[in-house]
Parts: C-alpha cells; structure tokens; sequence
C-alpha cells in the first residue's frame, strides 16, 4: 500500500504549512523592530544618547511599519478562517484592532517625528505616539498569546513525531489532519 503525501496548496504561501504558519515569525520580527524604536526614543528623551537614537527611532518605526504589513496580510488570511462569534473570533478580533491601532500610533510617531530625526532629537509628541503605540503594542501581544497559548489556533499536538518530520518545510498528512 501505497503512502499518502500532503499536496502543495496555495493557502501554503500566504498561511504557511500546517505547524508552521507565517504569521508569528512576521510578528517577532514586528515587535523587535518597534521594541528598539521604544528603547532608542527613551535613550534620546533621558539624553543618554544623542543623535545616533533618534535616528535609529526613526529607521527602527520605519521598519516595524513595513514588516507589519507582511505580518498584517498573514494574520488576516488566518482571521478569515476563524468562525465567526466564537470567543476565539473576539480574541483575534481584539488582537487585530489593537494592533491596527499600535501600527496607526507608530505610524503617527513617524509621521509627526519625522522633521527632528535627523537633527538628532525625538520631540515630545512623538514619543508620546510611541509610547502609546508600545502599549497597544503589548496588549496586541497579549491578545496573540492568548489565540495560541489558550486557544491553540495553528498548534498541532503531534508530540511523538520524529524531529525530521516535524520540522520538514513538506506538511505530512498527520499535520494536514491535525490542524483541522
């Protein structure tokens, strides 16, 4: 008898493969980038550093805000597949709308911060944005611990699986199975 193998499927390139979805790696990559942009804006307000943190606040939100559209795009192609008025749904839902509104602040923060950067100076207001967008920031996280730690979207519980399959890029039929 002949095995079974999983078929590319184009939902692959815009979800990722059953156990390894593209929407958290985009996440981390997100929330590094607005992390520094936080901790570089804070040296350059308490004046440990000068010019070199506003410029890198600045760089650090413009990169956080092209990195969120990718991990936007791919959170949505998950939130689409989510049945609608489950407390699964309000999660997502919740998380989505606070991260729309971090990367609106960040965005804000760069927009309004962007005549000082290069003179080396992070002014009031847009610090107020980042950190504001920090905040919601956190709470978007929290939001997206809770849809994977507590919810178990995208988590497949294939404990005994051999690492070589695991981490295979290919999806297996077990994998296919589990996540649904």
């Amino acid at each position: 008898m002949r095995k079974r193998t999983a078929q590319m499927k184009l939902d692959f390139l815009y979800r990722g493969t059953p156990g390894h979805p593209l929407h958290p790696p985009l996440t981390d990559a997100t929330i590094g980038a607005y992390t520094f942009a936080t901790v570089a804006a804070l040296m350059d307000v308490v004046g440990i550093t000068t010019n070199a943190a506003a410029n890198g606040w600045w760089l650090a939100l413009i990169v956080g805000l092209v990195v969120s559209a990718g991990a936007a795009l791919t959170g949505l192609a998950d939130w689409l597949t989510i049945t609608r008025g489950t407390p699964l749904f309000r999660t997502a839902t919740a998380h989505m709308l606070a991260m729309v509104t971090a990367t609106v602040l960040f965005a804000v923060a760069a927009i309004s911060g962007h005549a000082r950067y290069d003179e080396g100076v992070v002014e009031a207001l847009p610090f107020v944005f980042t950190l504001l967008g920090f905040g919601m920031l956190t709470l978007g996280g929290w939001l997206g611990g809770t849809i994977v730690f507590h919810y178990g979207m995208r988590v497949l519980n294939l404990v005994e699986e051999p690492a070589s399959r695991a981490t295979s890029p290919i999806p297996h039929p077990e994998e296919e199975a589990a996540e649904n």
